[in-house]
């Protein structure tokens, strides 16, 4: 369940789209946090870097329920066996 809700915050995270239209050149799609960062506190355009801020959020809850979801397994492998 963990892992379904993980894919859905990640789904969520358009942070790669946000640079591209700005033009700002990115080679994956998997945006770095720390890019993130720099691009919210260097950049003065305030709906982006609220845009920035809803991404990375969305970043970091994805993060922590892919840990939960790893974290439960054995847990639900014990279960199961």
């Amino acid at each position: 369940m963990f892992f379904i809700i993980a894919v859905s915050f990640r789904l969520l995270d358009n942070s790669s789209l946000l640079f591209l239209q700005k033009d700002i050149l990115v080679t994956s799609s998997n945006v770095s946090r720390k890019l993130l960062k720099k691009q919210i506190r260097e950049n003065e355009d305030r709906e982006f870097t609220q845009k920035l801020k809803r991404a990375l959020l969305f970043r970091n809850l994805q993060q922590s329920f892919l840990i939960f979801s790893v974290a439960t397994l054995p847990f639900l492998a014990m279960y199961l066996f």
